[in-house]
């Protein structure tokens, strides 16, 4: 489980940095979607660091959250756009692939290990229902 956590938390500290790095260089200026991928950057790290600390699932579940909702946010906005702003493809490269890979591995890491945990909390209630 500890590799798991590791490279959970690498992953989300590479989302950290391409969302950083993304408002440093021009997102900034973009509103409401600049404050947005501080926000997103400054949390990837924030969990990135937990998960190092310690594996609660409360902080599987916020990683899942997080990626899962970068994703959502990076879909919107190549098609609805978001508060505005509208993007194409794959654009900015590579930040825009790198972003998108490393959530989708969050996701793959941390929901297999979120379902083991949401099943062993069951069996656990079901054992002392029993007892």
């Amino acid at each position: 489980m500890i590799v798991v956590r590791l490279a959970a938390a690498a992953c989300l500290a590479v989302s950290g940095y391409v969302h950083a790095d993304l408002y440093v260089h021009g997102y900034r200026g973009i509103p409401g979607v600049g404050p947005a991928f501080l926000v997103q950057a400054a949390a990837s790290f924030a969990l990135a660091a937990l998960l190092l600390a310690g594996g609660a699932g409360i902080l599987r579940l916020m990683g899942v959250g997080l990626a899962a909702s970068s994703l959502v946010g990076f879909v919107l906005s190549r098609t609805v756009g978001v508060f505005g702003f509208v993007e194409r493809g794959f654009q900015p490269a590579p930040q825009a692939v790198v972003s998108v890979l490393v959530e989708v591995a969050v996701l793959g890491l941390l929901v297999p290990s979120g379902v083991v945990g949401v099943l062993r909390w069951r069996a656990g209630r079901a054992v002392r229902a029993a007892g």
